[in-house]
């Protein structure tokens, strides 16, 4: 699956059935992502002006705030539409490209961003390589970061819109999913073809492409299905609610113990990059 050979479920997916450039606005969960996103990068970001390789960076919506606060940022994704919005983005170029095969040269980046890739390789080796080459870009001592979805994110998730009691072949689809990581696509649960991941697992595929240092957070922490049963069943918005503030403070706290990295949405981790090279 190169940039050129995107598989056709992804492309469908991304082209067809989701906009990525309203994903982290329109609903709590979703914001509730982009803000925790923020401040954990952020606590490891370097100042601006240093340079960011947003690699499967989407439409723009992590470059539009990183290039706000003086960030040099270059984002690669391999949807078409995505590089289009993406390159008008001010203060962000855009190219499409493959995560496992960067046209970046070794040492290039002060920051490398993961935030989308590893969802979508569903196979070890293609995580592995879009790792490694995060690692050949950037620059030594520069800072890796690499989003998955966490594996029992569809358990929540499912729960929250009740359809793991009330739609058949739910509970089927999902203990699949957690067993094995693999979401199959074709339009199943809402989503298209990626691999989930365990915390421990994250972690381990990074130690293996050479980043063995990573801290790995949950993103959303254990509140964000409660936001997402009561939009999805109220109608209402809750982005701007004391709920909201309790998700987001329970996000925060949970950082404090790691036993609470199931119950997150995503996960996130964060490596500095090599000191030297080998």
């Amino acid at each position: 699956m190169t940039a050129a050979e995107i598989a056709p479920d992804i492309l469908a997916y991304y082209d067809e059935r989701t906009d990525e450039d309203t994903r982290l606005s329109r609903t709590a969960d979703g914001a509730l992502e982009l803000v925790r996103t923020r401040e954990i990068l952020r606590r490891h970001l370097p100042p601006p002006p240093a340079t960011v390789l947003d690699v499967g960076g989407g439409t723009g919506v992590h470059a539009r705030w990183l290039a706000a606060e003086g960030y040099a940022v270059h984002l690669v994704d391999p949807v078409p539409r995505h590089v289009a919005r993406a390159a008008r983005v001010p203060g962000c170029t855009a190219e499409r490209g493959d995560a496992r095969a960067l046209a970046a040269g070794d040492g290039t980046y002060d920051v490398v961003l993961l935030l989308g890739p590893l969802y979508h390789l569903v196979e070890r080796t293609d995580r592995l390589a879009a790792v490694r080459e995060a690692r050949r870009v950037v620059r030594p001592g520069g800072v890796v970061a690499v989003a998955g979805i966490n594996r029992y994110a569809p358990v929540l998730d499912h729960t929250a819109t009740t359809a793991l009691g009330s739609r058949a072949g739910v509970r089927e689809a999902v203990a699949d999913t957690v067993r094995t990581g693999r979401h199959g696509g074709g339009g199943r649960k809402g989503f298209t073809l990626a691999y989930l991941h365990t915390a421990a697992g994250l972690a381990g595929e990074l130690a293996a492409a050479g980043l063995p240092e990573a801290t790995v957070y949950g993103v959303e922490g254990p509140g964000w299905a409660m936001l997402r049963a009561v939009e999805v069943h109220t109608g209402t918005p809750v982005t701007d609610s004391p709920l909201f503030t309790a998700a987001l403070e329970a996000a925060r706290f949970a950082d404090g113990y790691p036993d609470l990295l199931a119950a997150s949405s995503h996960l996130l981790a964060v490596a500095g990059g090599p000191a030297q090279e080998g």
